[in-house]
């Protein structure tokens, strides 16, 4: 503990090295987050309580609700130790606080940098097309296409990745038949039989109405035909591109977190490695959130370490006003 002790005999009363200012905010900023964790890890118990037990078992490895929990916990863990250890002035409290948060930059650091510079290594390790990592890939993704119906967050989940990478399945738009209500069996009663989602049609802006049962019977056609209603690409081959073309981004944004006009200067340059294409604004969504929770994860590491010091500099007057106390005419 790094408890202030005002009034100790030979000492100033309203003298301390602790600032309050440095000690309130850096509560505050812990408290704001350790309430967010709360509200993440109640979203996700309630979300998980409301789903059906077989499903929510079966998808348990790509179940949002789970992940919101998980981060939910260990951001509470977290800033409990920061909101205790600056409100309490504990030093131990707070030094395990900046220690994480310190590890946690830097991770981020070194994987920006080094998907940087090693990007086609990076791809092919994680992506390779004979890989246990590729293959781990789609084994999620078609466990996610069987459980599409049950689980309202996933079926979210899918979608949204879906329409932002223009894509339909995993390999294939056929990959829609795992599932039960999609499945093109003569015997499948269901209304939305050897159909696809909607999220898979190509929306024409220029249409006043839009068709919503424009995925309907398009596992029926051949790749040409239904290419011209859906997208009939897989997901799997399309996030490989954008992982491997945001490599390059991401390394900026890393590098950009130590000088800022390099993540500035690789949104530009980067449009020669797109193989496919994305819109400048996803590139503004992308950056915008990374850097700015890095910032305020290097806000806490320096209030911590300002406030962790000014303790010890409290402490040391407190054993010098202790060891002086015995001789007041000295």
């Amino acid at each position: 503990m790094g408890g202030r002790r005002r009034g100790a005999p030979g000492s100033d009363e309203d003298f301390s090295f602790v600032s309050p200012v440095v000690k309130y905010l850096l509560f505050i900023f812990n408290f704001l987050f350790w309430v967010i964790s709360l509200v993440m890890v109640a979203i996700g118990v309630y979300a998980r309580m409301m789903k059906h037990a077989e499903a929510a078992l079966a998808c348990l490895s790509v179940d949002p609700a789970m992940m919101l929990m998980v981060i939910g916990v260990l951001m509470f863990i977290l800033t409990f130790c920061g909101c205790v250890g600056s409100l309490r002035e504990n030093i131990c409290l707070l030094q395990t606080f900046c220690i994480c948060l310190t590890v946690i930059f830097l991770l981020q650091l070194v994987a920006g940098v080094l998907g940087f510079i090693f990007s086609d290594k990076v791809i092919s390790l994680l992506f390779s097309y004979h890989g246990q990592a590729r293959n781990k890939v789609t084994e999620i993704i078609n466990d996610a296409i069987v459980h599409y119906r049950e689980d309202i967050d996933l079926q979210n989940l899918i979608d949204y990745g879906q329409k932002e990478f223009d894509c339909c399945g995993g390999v294939t738009y056929l990959d829609w038949s795992q599932n039960m209500y999609f499945n093109c069996k003569k015997d499948n009663p269901s209304r939305e039989r050897c159909s696809v989602p909607f999220s898979c049609c190509i929306i024409s802006k220029d249409k006043m109405v839009i068709n919503t049962m424009c995925g309907h019977g398009m596992q029926e056609l051949e790749y040409i035909a239904a290419g011209e209603h859906i997208h009939t690409n897989g997901c799997i081959d399309k996030l490989v591109n954008w992982i491997h073309s945001n490599l390059f981004l991401l390394g900026g944004i890393a590098l950009g977190l130590a000088i800022p006009q390099v993540g500035y200067t690789n949104q530009h340059t980067h449009t020669v490695f797109k193989p496919i294409r994305v819109e400048t604004n996803h590139y503004l969504q992308l950056i915008s959130p990374l850097f700015v929770f890095s910032l305020l994860q290097l806000v806490g590491i320096l209030l911590s370490q300002i406030l962790i010091n000014q303790i010890k500099d409290q402490i040391e007057l407190q054993n010098y006003n202790l060891k002086h106390q015995t001789d007041q005419w000295s």
